[in-house]
This record gives C-alpha cells, structure tokens and sequence, in this order.
C-alpha cells in the first residue's frame, strides 16, 4: 500500500547514520546540548504556537466524514475490488482522523472549545479508542528526565532488540481493533462489580503506550470525571456493535474490525521510524533525544499519508512540542534557512519510510557477540 516517498536531493546525496551500536547509543544518551539550535528553535517560532480553528476543525471533519463514506462503500459494495479499494481510503482517512489525539494531549484544554468532545463523538468511541487514553500518558513520552528511560510509556531500545521484535511488534497492531472490543465491552463493564479488575484494566490496559512495564496512574479529579463518561460511551458503543452485529450479521463489524486493524499497522510501522530506538534507559539530553528523534521532510508527499498531522516532523515536534501540527512545516522552514546544511538541526532529517526501516533491521541485525540484549515482549 505504502510506496518509498520522493527523496529529499539533499538527504539523498547526505551519508545516512550507521545502524546503531551500543557504544554509539551511550555517545547518542550523552550528547551535550546545542544551545544555538535550541535558542533559535525557541526564537524562530514564537509566533506559531496558536492552534487554528480554521485548520483543525476542517481536517479532522473531512477526514472522519471520509472514513465514514469509504467505510460504507466497502460495505455495501459488491464488488470485490472496489471494496478494498473503499477500505484501503477509509483505513487512511480514519488513521488521519484518529492522530488528532495526538493534537488533544498537548493543546490547551479551552484552546479549541468543543473540539475534544467532538472528536471523541466522532472518532474515539467510535473507534473504541477515547482521548484518556493518551491524554496523561503521552506528556510523560516528552518529559525531559523519562524520554528514553524505562519511565517513559512510549519508548523501548528496539533497534538493540532480536531481529525477531520488529516483525512481532508491527504484526501485533491487527489484534487491535479486538483488543479494544474485548476491553470496552468486556472488562471495563466487570470492573464496575470487581474493583481489583477495574484497578489492573486502568493500570494495563488504559493507555497507548509500547512499554510493557508501564502501570498508569489512577485518574483524579475533572480528569476522571472525563474518563468516566468516555469509558460510557465506548462502552454502550461496543455493546451496540456486538448486539447490532448479532441481530443482522457480522459482515459490517468485521470489515471495520479489518479497516482499524489496517491502519493499526500502518501506526505501528510509522512508531517504528518515529525514533532510532538507540537509548538503553539513560537520562538523556533535549539535544541527544532531538538526535534521537526522526524528521521526514519534504517533497516526499507519500509521508503525508504514513505520517499525517505533523508527524512527519516527530523530531522537530520534540524540540517544540507546543507548536501545533499546521505550524511545524513553518518551523521547520525557518530553522533550516536560519542554522544551514551541516548542523545538528539537520542530522534528524531522512528520506522516508524505507530507508528508515532498514537501518532498524540492520540495527537489530548486527548485535555486539555474546551480550545479553533485551527481549521483546
């Protein structure tokens, strides 16, 4: 589905990094600060820190209405090819439409008034997957002392992991959509009459992260007045979904399970290239986890797809993580006309997908002989 994105001239003539090793891990962990990138990243973009209505609004709805209209046109065609072509449109659309969560963890809560509740309407309980679960978990992805450690939710030393991780890791993401089924109307219903169940559900299954050892906290205050009505309506959702389904017939559900579960994997395989994955759980510098962190800028236009709402600038997001998605192609304009070829800013940029997953297999690949190295779970 996915195709390698036009390559950048500059990163195509540019020597692209060696697959990590772990003495280059450590030498990545202690890598001193570049003050000048990141006085001028703080400069440059003092003005695009606003969250536009006019932007946010308009994409997030095409891109759920778009979902929706493919979705049904897979369902009801009876043409095969034209089905998975509908389905194909509906998982990109919807895979767009579901990483304005990522947007919802770090914007103000009364910058954009109604658009959490919205988008929760229109795509987190739909798709069983409600803003708390990464409202709360995903700051402490970007907080200076967890980023890489094993305090951080969103981060293992997969590129020091068996070559066997990767594929595990990225097949992984079809059992999703059942997953998530199985925990909104299952567990999360039998948590209200066994609190131990409640405590673990909240604890390992609440939130998205890629660490295994992560426990969340118990929610408090307004923040757990939210979770409660969110885990409501995913919850009335999926009972609506497994009744309706057994009343008419299951062929809706399972092509949507089909869809989520498609661009499930195509998140996982965008985490995979989101970081070098080099860090063995040292505290690590704002600049040594920039280095660590991955841009993909253009003209490839395929990123969009595998990539949407900003992340094709993970790296540059990590720098300035209160920078809106609209605003970091901006952002990043400026601080490659203001620091110029050669500098640290521009030794996170690569040429796409591809390149990208074969460095990590390489990584995982060319392990030191004899040593013990993490295991995935």
């Amino acid at each position: 589905m996915l195709a390698s994105p036009q390559l950048n001239p500059a990163l195509e003539t540019a020597p692209q990094p060696p697959a990590a090793a772990p003495e280059a891990a450590a030498i990545l962990a202690r890598t001193p600060d570049d003050k000048a990138m990141l006085r001028a990243a703080v400069e440059l973009t003092r003005d695009l820190g606003e969250a536009k209505p006019s932007i946010f609004w308009p994409d997030m709805l095409a891109s759920a209405l778009t979902g929706y209209a493919a979705l049904a046109g897979a369902i009801l065609s009876t043409n095969m090819w034209v089905a998975v072509a509908c389905g194909v449109v509906s998982a990109l659309a919807f895979y767009r439409a579901l990483l304005f969560i990522h947007e919802l963890s770090h914007i103000h809560r009364n910058a954009l008034p109604g658009f959490r509740f919205v988008w929760n309407v229109l795509v987190g309980i739909p798709m069983l997957t409600p803003s708390f679960m990464y409202e709360g978990v995903h700051p402490l992805h970007h907080a200076r002392t967890r980023y890489g450690t094993a305090e951080d939710p969103e981060y293992l030393p997969l590129a020091l992991m068996k070559p066997w991780s990767l594929p595990v890791f990225l097949l992984t993401a079809i059992l999703l959509p059942v997953a998530l089924l199985v925990r909104c109307a299952v567990l999360t219903p039998l948590g209200v009459i066994v609190p131990p169940l409640r405590e673990l559900v909240w604890e390992r299954a609440s939130a998205l992260a890629i660490n295994p050892s992560f426990k969340r906290r118990l929610p408090e205050g307004e923040f757990a007045r939210m979770v409660f009505w969110q885990e409501l309506g995913a919850t009335a959702w999926a009972w609506f979904l497994l009744g309706w389904s057994a009343m008419h017939g299951w062929r809706p559900l399972l092509i949507g399970i089909a869809v989520i579960a498609l661009g499930a994997v195509l998140n996982q395989a965008r985490t995979l290239v989101a970081h070098l994955w080099e860090n063995e759980g040292e505290t690590m510098t704002v600049t040594g986890q920039y280095l660590d962190s991955v841009n993909v800028p253009p003209p490839g236009w395929v990123t969009v797809l595998w990539a949407p709402v900003g992340l094709r600038y993970h790296a540059l997001h990590h720098l300035l993580p209160s920078v809106p998605y609209h605003a970091l192609g901006e952002a990043h304009r400026r601080l490659t006309a203001d620091l110029g070829a050669g500098s640290t800013y521009q030794k996170s940029s690569y040429a796409g997908l591809f390149p990208l997953l074969g460095r990590l297999v390489r990584s995982t690949m060319g392990q030191r002989s004899g040593a013990q190295r993490p295991s995935a779970t």
